[in-house]
């Protein structure tokens, strides 16, 4: 009923004032601008200006505009149910241009309402320094693997420059830097990138900074893709318990499984109210474990993670979460 509301007051605020009337499409988007800082020619650089539909009508984005060439924009999910999320792809042409560039993305919604969403982005597309590839990809990776990446920076210009360092805010990745060629104002370097054994599940963020002895611009951006897959999968990921009365008890099953065998090591969940019983003692490729929950005196609506860990990659885990309904007696 709020969420219904909200877009009311914001059609109707339209005959007011237009810049107010969009509010309510822009609140979905967690950013609304972007700086992609220093970039060589030929690298991938891309943005995912996220978006949430927070309201109970679906909505729909009819389409996008740039008012640059430099930028070239896309919708990754055009209709979002409730809460679901989807993403303006921000591309920059780092193949065709050069120099600093701006660019103003228009995002048109034509459902539940009309409205119109402005996004920005901007950065500097360096002609003297080209990257091949365009970035580190490491690929997907199964939690507790390692994977390695290799990029050639080329670079044409003053005799003496030369990169100084590479930084990463992620402590799983390793680098290695390596010169190529030196000669008549060119340089060559390979840089690898390694992923260490111990990343966490989930995606691998960065990008890297090259940092040269350029004191006019001296860092220079690097995009790296890549995601590390958990070892341990749970299925169902959400665990619907249905509707209770107090003191009412409900069992299912949940099952758990890995490319090689594995035992069980814990079972955690915050909320008392689940039991899971002994921890099954061989290990096997795939392990069904009851969960018992018995609903509290509390009525209202009950959520537990469960988490499941096992003896996979030091200690490899999965979890779902649980759900349910407690009515009042």
């Amino acid at each position: 009923m709020f969420r219904k509301l909200s877009i009311t007051i914001a059609i109707f605020a339209f005959s007011c004032a237009n810049v107010s009337a969009q509010d309510w499409a822009k609140k979905m988007f967690t950013v609304t601008s972007h700086d992609f800082g220093t970039v060589a020619r030929g690298s991938k650089t891309v943005f995912r200006f996220e978006i949430q539909n927070k309201y109970e009508e679906d909505l729909h984005i009819s389409g996008v505009r740039t008012s640059c060439g430099c930028t070239t924009p896309s919708i990754e999910n055009a209709t979002l149910k409730t809460w679901e999320k989807g993403a303006i792809v921000a591309k920059f042409n780092t193949n065709s241009f050069l120099g600093s560039k701006d660019a103003t993305i228009t995002v048109t919604i034509d459902k539940p309402f009309r409205a119109e969403v402005q996004l920005s982005v901007k950065g500097t597309i360096r002609g003297d320094v080209v990257l091949t590839p365009g970035l580190i990809q490491l690929g997907n990776v199964e939690q507790g693997e390692t994977a390695t990446s290799k990029v050639h920076i080329a670079y044409a210009g003053k005799s003496n420059w030369q990169i100084v360092d590479v930084r990463s805010a992620n402590p799983a990745l390793a680098v290695e830097l390596v010169q190529t060629n030196r000669s008549a104002g060119r340089a060559g370097y390979d840089l690898v990138v390694r992923l260490k054994e111990g990343a966490p599940v989930g995606f691998i963020q960065g990008p890297l900074t090259i940092v040269t002895n350029d004191s006019y611009n001296p860092n220079i951006s690097l995009a790296i893709e890549g995601k590390i897959n958990s070892a341990v999968t749970v299925s169902p990921a959400a665990l619907s318990l249905g509707e209770l009365t107090v003191g009412e008890t409900v069992q299912k099953k949940i099952i758990v499984r890995a490319k090689k065998p594995f035992k069980i090591t814990s079972i955690k969940c915050e909320d008392k109210c689940f039991e899971f019983g002994d921890l099954p003692k061989e290990a096997k490729k795939l392990h069904f474990l009851p969960v018992t929950f018995t609903a509290g005196e509390k009525p209202g609506k009950i959520t537990g993670k469960i988490v499941i860990e096992t003896d996979i990659a030091n200690g490899a885990s999965g979890s779902t979460t649980a759900t349910a309904l407690v009515k009042g007696a």
